[in-house]
């Protein structure tokens, strides 16, 4: 559909402004990951005992979901983005505050609600509503010295990290923590506040360890490992041997019949072992490209809140992609994180569509409200009228 720049309507203006790289890489992703649902999905849905199309059908419906939701949202103006975030912060936590007292437990983890008889992950949607938040409080603490904006964004940031721990998710604990962390250097905040901030970290890290058994139990076996005590990343790290370059063919991979989270930790192996490392490479470089581009269009950005929002949710987008192909290539211990938009999980794929919507509407190319300012006219001696240059002098003609 062609537009006019004559043609003022909301959607005509959006075709103008919307990042087409951004969505174009973002809409791949949805496309890519539908792919993959028919190659990794049935045989871990067989394994089950469910339909053979069980996982297929509902990525499909989560993809669609996300693709009305994502598109939806970067219609928003960036007040209209934080206004969200607010209120969807403040839902999640009140979610997650939920699943501690009726919150359902998979695999040891207390981390989903059930609603309608769907499991619900509260956590997974704070993240992008978190980050956007936490850009805006830490943007006022650097602009305004009269609010306590960045004691109250250290605050919420220790509350969203006790609220994951108690659940436990270390692993989501880690992800949020570092890209609070990250933001808080790109903010231009205290450096000693950093150095504290990072020390806190650490001893955290050092409690996970000693107080949770799987964690200890992850960490050991990553780094001195037993022969077949890591069977999942072994035979995951073996996929990207078995299908070489090109790969075996589609189908025609073993690993989705052996792991039990073939269609979403894993899934990364899946790609390797059947379409190659080539295939591989390009997923890696739609990603990189992503959040490249996301960064680029964040120095462009006039507005510290803003800027500081898009940065964060590159971050955060960019570092869950790579610690999840990190696990599937043993460069990371297992931590039970999906691929972006590729591994199955509705939850996932609709907060990390809420993610994406905020990143293409603050990503909009909008002109600076500075430029747009009409020059005052000055009346000069020979009677015409300049337009001011700023000091209250006429411009030289």
């Amino acid at each position: 559909m062609i537009f006019s720049r004559a043609d003022k309507s909301r959607f005509a203006e959006w075709s103008f402004t919307i990042d087409r790289v951004l969505m174009t890489a973002l809409l791949a992703l949805v496309v890519i990951g539908l792919v993959l649902s028919f190659a990794a999905s049935p045989a871990v849905a067989m394994k089950k005992g469910l339909d053979t199309y069980y996982f297929v059908e509902r990525h499909i419906v989560f993809a669609a979901i996300s693709v009305v939701l994502m598109l939806a949202l970067s219609f928003l103006t960036p007040t209209g983005v934080r206004r969200l975030a607010v209120i969807l912060l403040a839902a999640s936590f009140a979610g997650m505050a939920g699943v501690l007292f009726t919150g359902t437990e998979m695999n040891g983890a207390q981390r989903w609600l059930s609603l309608a008889g769907y499991s619900l992950q509260p956590s997974e949607f704070a993240k992008p509503a978190f980050v956007v938040v936490l850009a805006w409080l830490f943007a006022e603490a650097v602009g305004r010295s009269d609010v306590p904006a960045a004691p109250i964004g250290i605050a919420l940031w220790g509350l969203f990290a006790a609220l994951l721990v108690s659940q436990p998710d270390v692993g989501q604990t880690i992800l949020i923590s570092a890209t609070a962390g990250v933001m808080y250097l790109l903010a231009g905040l205290p450096i000693l506040g950093a150095v504290a901030l990072a020390g806190v970290g650490g001893a955290g890290l050092w409690l996970a360890y000693e107080n949770f058994g799987h964690v200890q139990s992850r960490l050991d076996r990553f780094f001195s490992p037993l022969p077949f005590e890591n069977f999942q990343v072994d035979r995951a790290m073996q996929s990207f041997a078995e299908g070489g370059l090109f790969g075996r063919g589609p189908g025609e991979g073993t690993i989705k019949s052996v792991l039990p989270d073939a269609h979403t930790d894993f899934i990364f192996a899946v790609v390797a072992e059947e379409y190659g490392v080539i295939a591989c490479l390009i997923l890696l470089s739609i990603f990189a490209t992503i959040v490249i581009k996301a960064l680029i269009r964040a120095a462009e950005e006039p507005k510290a809140a803003d800027r500081l929002a898009i940065q964060g949710l590159a971050i955060v987008f960019g570092l869950q992609a790579i610690i999840n192909m990190g696990v599937n290539i043993g460069l990371l211990p297992p931590k039970g994180m999906t691929l972006p938009f590729i591994s199955a999980g509705g939850s996932s794929m609709i907060a990390l569509a809420l993610t994406a919507g905020m990143l293409l509407a603050l990503t909009r190319h909008r002109p600076d409200p500075q430029r747009l300012k009409k020059p005052r006219l000055v009346p000069t001696l020979d009677g015409v009228a300049y337009p001011s240059t700023g000091d209250g002098q006429a411009e030289a003609r």
